[in-house]
């Protein structure tokens, strides 16, 4: 495909964890064009310098004021809270044809108390949240086309609602009571997260975080909220793993009714069955992060216990892909009409 046809892109922040991640997906992709690697530190150095991964010849490192926003398409964000925000306003409304895809949490939350409240941050875009969808991707692939801002879902989130979604549209469990037991690489945490934590042993020790008050549970509940029209009842205990990459989410529900646990798998199997990254397993079947690694799937299996209608979902993803930078570029995808899977695994 001629290079005058790629979509011209810019990946602001990089060289993080998720960056990195987003910058090797799409150097593979043949409808992106790189044009600008941005950063705030060690600019002019090459990207391989972060990861050797990446083998095709990449723009150096540099920073946003060195950017012409006219002959970009689309902008990657992956930046902490509160930073895209400010780059989105300064030119949503100067360079229309721009499209963006923010990996942080500044367009998850509609409300912009809860943001706020969640994030300690004032939202300096207010105005151009009605301009957002917030996407796991395959909830949104009729409507995504109509939006400028998509809004990356969180690792959490992502690796929650989508086994729980289908199953509460069709009212297949009890919507109280729920316990989300998540558990993920360090790499969830992003870079210095020792000093986030205060934890001297997070390399070796499983550590439990946020149990009451996570901030991803905000934007579970809105979410929930949207497609049940209910206020759905759980509790979400993040951990930490001393592993790099990958989560395994275990959900406790009840099944209402006279659903089992195979009568549960075949709703997801039907909701899922021209999913291209999602894959519902066998019935009881074991299931580790393991299988997820570097690939934007996302495996579930719905297993029984000893205890009538109580039921436990596990599901995995790899938390840096199919949790931030794989599902950015399914976004993508959808957002121009692309095959859906082209440049993920």
């Amino acid at each position: 495909m001629p290079i005058m046809n790629k979509l011209k892109t810019a990946i602001i922040g990089a060289t993080g964890y998720t960056g990195l991640d987003l910058t090797h997906l799409l150097s593979k992709h043949p409808k992106v064009k790189i044009c600008y690697l941005c950063a705030t530190k060690n600019l002019g150095k090459k990207i391989t310098f972060f990861d050797k991964r990446i083998k095709k010849k990449l723009p150096k490192l540099t920073s946003i004021e060195k950017i012409n926003w006219s002959e970009l398409d689309l902008v990657f964000l992956s930046l902490p809270n509160g930073e895209a925000q400010k780059i989105i306003k300064k030119t949503f409304f100067k360079y229309k044809k721009l499209k963006y895809i923010d990996l942080s949490a500044d367009f998850r939350i509609d409300n912009k108390k809860d943001y706020f409240k969640n994030y300690k941050i004032k939202h300096k875009a207010e105005n151009l949240i009605k301009y957002s969808l917030y996407s796991i991707s395959e909830f949104n692939k009729q409507n995504i086309q109509k939006y400028r801002i998509i809004a990356n879902p969180g690792c959490y989130p992502t690796s929650i609602q989508i086994p729980l979604v289908p199953l509460l549209i069709k009212n297949a469990i009890k919507q109280k009571n729920i316990t989300i037991d998540s558990k993920s690489g360090y790499s969830g945490a992003g870079k210095n997260f020792e000093k986030k934590f205060g934890h001297k042993n997070l390399y070796h020790s499983t550590y439990a975080y946020n149990v009451k008050n996570h901030r991803h549970v905000c934007e579970i509940d809105q979410e929930f909220l949207k497609f049940t029209k209910r206020k759905i009842e759980f509790s979400f205990n993040p951990h930490l793993l001393p592993t790099f990459r990958g989560i395994l989410s275990s959900i406790y529900v009840h099944s209402n009714k006279n659903n089992s646990a195979n009568s549960l798998r075949k709703i997801l199997i039907d909701f899922y069955k021209r999913s291209k990254f999602v894959k519902v397993l066998k019935l009881n079947s074991p299931l580790g992060s393991g299988n997820v690694l570097n690939t934007n799937k996302c495996e579930i299996s719905i297993c029984e216990t000893r205890i009538k209608h109580k039921i436990i979902i596990f599901s995995a993803i790899d938390n840096l892909v199919k949790g931030a930078s794989g599902q950015a570029i399914q976004n993508m995808n959808l957002l121009y009409k692309f095959s859906e899977s082209l440049g993920l695994k």
